[in-house]
């Protein structure tokens, strides 16, 4: 059995994305309620920039359900 292992250190995903600024605290909450596969800060409020924490292996899942929200989420960097 190979299991991958992946340094504490080099774990994080960090992903910026852009959505309207009024679906930014409807993200959030959303977001939270998902809490075991990452966070979600705002990095600009104006522009509706946000930033994505998570781990290697949970951000796949996060995406996906970001997807499905509805909210206009354009992920710029990954």
């Amino acid at each position: 059995m190979s299991e991958r292992i992946i340094p504490f250190a080099k774990s994080d995903k960090l992903v910026k994305a852009r959505l309207p600024r009024s679906e930014i605290q409807m993200l959030a909450k959303l977001v939270e309620g998902l809490g075991h596969l990452g966070v979600v800060t705002t990095t600009d409020k104006v522009t509706g920039e946000v930033l994505f924490q998570a781990t290697l292996d949970t951000w796949p899942d996060l995406r996906r359900a970001v997807e499905q929200m509805g909210l206009g989420v354009e992920f710029l960097e990954e």
